[in-house]
């Protein structure tokens, strides 16, 4: 049995470079959604997703016909007073540049840490039930997500931004924590 992890596709605020988190439930913009539909993706019995928009849109998309199982604490981390604001937007922000120095380990002002966005979708990931021995199963959920999961799974190991992964991408990850990145 394998994990497909991949990251949902692209939005508007992905396109822009935006800290697109969880108080924002945007849907795929057309180059997301054309880009998903030229990939191919590994067969799956089984499909989890996190509750947002852009997720479930992406998990139809891929996975059309088989029904996605909505694991609400696979939402995005919720990036307080930096949603949906961009590098440009942030640049001179004494808490933003703050939290670029800690190596993104500070809260972010208003929302999550990564230590407790990582533990709840870790905690999340290790209680999903199983489908069947021998069934591949899709996680369909966020970047932040994917590295939280990998840098607590993965073998060999490596720390959270080694696992960064851009829209419509992913992992298969082994259950003995050896990975492959998805080629296309």
């Amino acid at each position: 049995m394998s994990w497909i992890l991949i990251r949902h596709g692209m939005t508007q605020g992905n396109l822009e470079k935006r800290y697109v988190g969880s108080r924002t439930d945007e849907p795929l913009c057309p180059e997301g959604i054309l880009r998903l539909k030229q990939l191919s993706y590994p067969d799956v019995q089984c499909v989890y997703a996190s509750p947002m928009k852009r997720c479930l849109e992406t998990a139809g998309i891929i996975y059309p016909g088989l029904p996605v199982r909505i694991v609400p604490d696979f939402r995005e981390c919720d990036f307080g007073a930096f949603e949906y604001k961009n590098y440009t937007e942030l640049n001179g922000n004494a808490d933003y540049q703050a939290w670029i120095d800690s190596g993104g380990t500070l809260p972010f002002p208003g929302g999550e840490s990564r230590e407790a966005f990582s533990a709840r979708s870790v905690a999340a990931f290790r209680s999903l039930p199983p489908c069947g021995e021998k069934e591949n199963r899709a996680l369909i959920v966020h970047g932040g997500t994917i590295m939280a999961i990998m840098e607590a799974m993965a073998s060999p190991k490596g720390s959270y931004y080694d696992f960064q992964v851009r829209n419509g991408l992913g992992y298969i990850l082994e259950n003995d924590g050896s990975y492959k990145a998805l080629g296309f």
